[in-house]
């Protein structure tokens, strides 16, 4: 009843990388269990620092119900000036609680699960947006990071398989990087780009970035599809021009994201077109006349479906690290 485990990094990288088409259902029915209501997602809460004013450590409480029962915290630090010294931006925990007594049953290192939850979240909208298909089509990855990596990973889990792939990256080694992984674990067909509008005209646009402000203006054209990860590339008279599906409307309209700037500069929010769950769920479909543009702002909840199968795994395969006496006291008297 009191078990307290740990699962360390190199645990959960081993466990979702072999795991991939698995996060990918796992994800898309956090979306689904979210949308029904079987899920308590409030608002993330952001540590901002006034001397390092692009850096921020943010929590994500959640809990959902449906097969998880599981209540937690993610705590994640993004730290954009650790790449210059070749570190990862992105650090951190989440610790899971028991639904039943509300005591934490573990600790995972969660830079991973939070990787994977939004590649995950990406090739599941990239799929559903564009059902037809990816042949004779190109995808352009905007930001060559770790997130973009693992975009790229779960894009080709879920089947995505476009005839190329163009990156683009201020850093153009890291771009370059992300160019020579592409095609020894993929695709052949993968440049780097230093031109921007070159990566703008692929068929499908990912941003991975570590933008803070937009710097996007020209509008997309009719059919393509932009997987607005990093939400704070695009102008807002670019996310007016398209059709607009977001992963929580309340929760992607904060923040200063590209579409909670369009609410601003409109005062409404007729331009959302619909949610994930409910593409997913055949309620909503784009259509060809405009781009459509996915933006998630990352669901606490999606974090703790992928955290709590990464937990089950690690147990099951004796790689999760029991703390025997981790609570000081377990009997009220």
């Amino acid at each position: 009843m009191f078990d307290f485990d740990v699962v360390p990094g190199e645990t959960v990288r081993n466990v979702l990388s072999g795991k991939r088409a698995e996060v990918l259902g796992i994800v898309a029915d956090a979306y689904r269990s979210h949308a029904a209501g079987e899920s308590v997602n409030p608002d993330s809460y952001f540590l901002r620092f006034p001397e390092k004013p692009d850096s921020r450590i943010i929590a994500l409480p959640a809990y959902l119900g449906a097969d998880v029962q599981l209540a937690g915290i993610k705590w994640i630090a993004s730290f954009p000036k650790n790449t210059q010294a070749g570190k990862p931006r992105a650090s951190a925990v989440l610790i899971l609680n028991d639904y039943e007594t509300g005591y934490p049953v573990a600790c995972l290192e969660a830079a991973n699960i939070s990787a994977a939850r939004t590649a995950a979240s990406a090739a599941v909208a990239a799929t559903a947006l564009r059902p037809g298909g990816f042949a004779g089509t190109r995808v352009a990855i905007v930001g060559g990071g770790v997130i973009a990596r693992n975009i790229c990973d779960y894009l080709h889990a879920a089947g995505v398989a476009p005839d190329a792939y163009v990156v683009h990256d201020l850093h153009r080694e890291s771009g370059e990087a992300l160019v020579e992984y592409l095609r020894s674990t993929q695709q052949p067909s993968a440049s780097f780009t230093d031109d921007l509008g070159t990566a703008l005209d692929a068929e499908t646009v990912v941003f991975a970035t570590t933008a803070l402000e937009p710097y996007v203006t020209t509008p997309f054209k009719p059919g393509q599809v932009v997987l607005n990860v990093s939400l704070r590339d695009l102008a807002p008279e670019v996310v007016l021009a398209a059709q607009n599906i977001l992963d929580d409307v309340d929760h992607c309209l904060k923040a200063d994201t590209s579409p909670h700037l369009a609410e601003q500069l409109t005062g409404s929010r007729d331009f959302v077109t619909g949610t994930l769950a409910e593409v997913i769920n055949g309620e909503v479909a784009a259509t060809a006349d405009r781009p459509v543009v996915f933006s998630p702002f990352g669901l606490g909840v999606l974090d703790l479906a992928v955290g709590a199968y990464v937990l089950t795994q690690a147990r099951e395969q004796g790689r999760s690290i029991p703390i025997p006496n981790f609570f000081g006291e377990t009997r009220r008297w």
